[in-house]
């Protein structure tokens, strides 16, 4: 029987998710089904539980986002290590003995930033902007390429100084860079080789107070955000710096998600090139 997968949200009419996971399957030659389920916001878990317990084949597993990453990461009874420096879950594996959570948003944007934009980690200054779910994904597996520095810069200095603190002590990782955490106003005269934007400040139109500077020659903007030219996109592009969004991102962590839950890796320039040409 055909196997069933599901990604649950609030909002979720936008999500590429089923589409790109249709890509993924008939490429691959996958048997799956793939569906977005509204979740009300004071019911995932029943909406979760309903989706594991309708008929039409056997619930493998589910993506989760916004905003029950958190509530899923409470929810699994076994996290990845991945999972558990993240504080939240992003994709459910569906075991006889209970729910796995992992947490694919890192790997995505890894994968996106070397195989899709050219852009290793490895040995760069990096700035990450944001200290909220967003970053601290993406946070270890940044580190784990080996980045010349890591700086974690949020409008409130002390939330920024104690996420670098928290992944500074990690234990039994390879990090060859602690990471440090500062207010918006300590990066002038600093400058970086990747700047990454994971806040939602732009969305609305308001502008991150960065002075020109943070964008070194070459620098490559990453804007987690797909599909808006955003505030952020906007400054960057007008410092010269090379500019991404974060389409290539979601279609990486579905890719994934796809792998951990199918032992196959489907190839996502396709996918990606057929979402830019709708």
């Amino acid at each position: 029987m055909t196997d069933r997968y599901a990604v649950l949200g609030n909002p979720i009419g936008h999500s590429k998710s089923p589409r790109i996971h249709a890509l993924f399957a008939q490429q691959t030659g996958q048997d799956i089904s793939y569906e977005a389920i509204l979740a009300p916001t004071d019911g995932f878990v029943a909406a979760l539980r309903a989706f594991a317990g309708s008929e039409g084949g056997p619930a493998r597993g589910a993506n989760v986002t916004v905003p029950f990453k958190e509530e899923a990461f409470r929810l699994a009874t076994r996290r990845t290590p991945r999972a558990e420096a993240a504080g939240a879950v992003n994709t459910l594996s569906f075991a006889a003995d209970g729910m796995i959570g992992d947490n694919t948003d890192g790997a995505g944007l890894i994968r996106d930033l070397k195989h899709n934009l050219g852009c290793d980690p490895a040995g760069r200054r990096i700035l990450l902007l944001g200290a909220g779910g967003a970053a601290r994904g993406v946070i270890l597996p940044l580190l784990q390429e080996n980045p010349a520095e890591l700086v974690i810069a949020n409008r409130t200095e002390e939330t920024a100084a104690r996420l670098a603190l928290e992944f500074g002590r990690l234990p039994g990782c390879a990090i060859a860079v602690k990471p440090d955490g500062s207010g918006f106003a300590n990066l002038a005269g600093r400058s970086f080789d990747l700047v990454i934007n994971a806040t939602s400040i732009g969305l609305g139109g308001a502008v991150l107070p960065l002075p020109a500077s943070v964008f070194a020659p070459r620098c490559v903007a990453y804007e987690m955000v797909y599909g808006r030219d955003t505030s952020f996109l906007k400054q960057a592009r007008e410092a010269g710096a090379r500019v991404a969004d974060g389409l290539g991102m979601l279609v990486e962590q579905a890719a994934e998600a796809f792998f951990v839950w199918r032992g196959v890796r489907p190839h996502t320039a396709p996918v990606l090139a057929a979402l830019k040409g709708n």
